[in-house]
């Protein structure tokens, strides 16, 4: 399979390259490629500009054919004419078309065999067709010819009034394909080829040119602006979550929830509102993720509650509760039944079975045995200002509330910390580690204070 990649994208006014702009996660190029695989191409190759780098999103194996000059669609095929002579069928693709999918290319190449064509049209009727190229059908439903619009005086009323449109996608068997490649013209008022021209040629010799119409109009939906993009990527953020839905995720309102491709959600998870799941994130069954939760790169286990939080490349396991207002950053673990509540930061930790940190603390670098809690209030001290330290927590261990942890250190099995302490030394186990001034009242000082007050008035 051909993906033609090498426009330009001035309309998008970016440095990036058209087609790599995101799509609910993807580049927009992988979407075609996508397909492609999925439709079972055995060879895929991306029609590129020599002056523009895709191949950082490109999968293993997509080969990139560079088109020495903007110079149209049939000079991007032409500029890989040599993949197609070492071809039996050929199907060209638009980079710019991210909701095209495998079983829509499937169909095609189907209906393309069933009928014995050397060449096959994908074509959708549109309401208001615009300036799209018109299908133009013989007595015999096959394709006799495709009508430009872009200029008012190159079409008919009537032609004007033909709904079905070419979608710009194409298959076409090889031989045919290569020998018209060779005879298509640029001598028109954009000096380009164009790849449409080819279809002409194919009936002169003798052979069948046919159109396919898909029921889906989306596959139409090309990206030239950011407006497209944001058009094109609302669509595809529709149809992930109605898949999830129909797998047996529970979504609140889908109309504020953002999935992106490559999120995996078992049953039984439940989305609630304004939440955001990205990248390479794995929810299991039963999960509650939201409201307000953005996951990164991130997995969670079976039945963990996760309520207004954001968290990037961390792993929380079954049976956790992580929130509110809790952030977890990348490396940090949470084991079976831990627990990060209220206000909490964690990042490089690993929490152990049963753990918790319930409420207005940061630990860094850190490893928290099983059954330990860590008091409201504190924190590891893990940078000296030019290395990170880590602390160890045991098993059993009670931190108290306010305490400072001075890395590194480390607080043995079933140890407590008393509340306020800065801890710089390491705890034995089941010791107590106390590290604050003794306390000192001063009688009368709320009298003095409020004489010295009436005094400077």
């Amino acid at each position: 399979m051909l993906i033609m990649a090498a426009g330009e994208g001035t309309r998008m006014r970016s440095e990036r390259p058209k087609v790599l702009h995101p799509v609910c996660g993807r580049p927009m190029v992988a979407w075609p490629i996508a397909a492609a695989r999925e439709a079972g191409a055995g060879r895929i190759a991306v029609i590129a500009s020599p002056d523009r780098d895709l191949s950082p999103a490109l999968p293993n194996g997509v080969e990139i054919v560079h088109q020495p000059e903007a110079d149209g669609t049939g000079g991007a095929i032409r500029a890989a004419l040599d993949l197609v002579r070492d071809a039996d069928t050929v199907v060209i693709l638009s980079g710019d078309h991210p909701l095209i999918s495998g079983q829509v290319v499937s169909s095609l190449i189907d209906a393309h065999r069933e009928a014995g064509a050397a060449g096959t049209v994908m074509t959708t009727e549109l309401d208001d067709p615009g300036t799209y190229g018109r299908i133009v059908r013989d007595s015999n439903g096959d394709l006799e010819r495709i009508v430009e619009t872009k200029e008012p005086t190159t079409a008919t009323a009537e032609e004007l009034a033909i709904r079905e449109i070419n979608t710009g996608t194409y298959v076409f068997e090889a031989g045919p394909l290569a020998e018209a490649l060779e005879r298509i013209s640029n001598d028109n008022s954009q000096g380009e080829y164009f790849i449409g021209d080819v279809l002409p040629l194919l009936r002169e010799g003798g052979l069948r040119v046919t159109a396919h119409r898909s029921e889906d109009a989306a596959v139409n939906l090309g990206v030239n602006s950011r407006a497209d993009l944001a058009q094109a990527s609302e669509e595809v953020r529709r149809r992930i979550l109605e898949d999830h839905m129909v797998a047996g995720v529970t979504v609140i309102d889908p109309g504020s929830t953002w999935v992106e491709a490559d999120v995996e959600l078992a049953p039984d998870v439940t989305i609630e509102p304004c939440s955001f799941l990205r990248g390479s994130t794995k929810v299991g069954s039963g999960s509650v993720v939201g409201p307000m939760t953005t996951l990164i790169d991130t997995e969670l286990g079976q039945r963990v509650t996760v309520p207004h939080s954001y968290l990037v490349e961390c792993e929380v396991l079954d049976g956790c509760t992580v929130g509110p207002f809790a952030y977890i950053r990348p490396q940090t673990v949470l084991r079976e039944g831990a627990k990060a509540g209220a206000f909490v930061e964690l990042k490089n930790t690993d929490v152990g079975r049963g753990s918790k940190v319930p409420h207005l603390s940061y630990v860094g670098d850190a490893e928290i045995g099983e059954d330990a809690n860590v008091g409201a209030g504190s924190i590891t001290a893990n940078y000296d200002g030019f290395r990170k330290h880590r602390t160890v927590i045991g098993d059993h261990v009670r931190i108290g509330v306010d305490t400072a942890l001075v890395a590194p250190v480390s607080v043995g099995d079933g140890a407590y910390t008393g509340a306020g302490s800065v801890i710089a030394k390491d705890v034995p186990p089941g010791a107590l580690g106390i590290s604050r001034p003794e306390q000192e009242n001063q009688e009368g000082y709320a009298q003095r204070k409020a004489r010295e007050h009436e005094g400077e008035e």
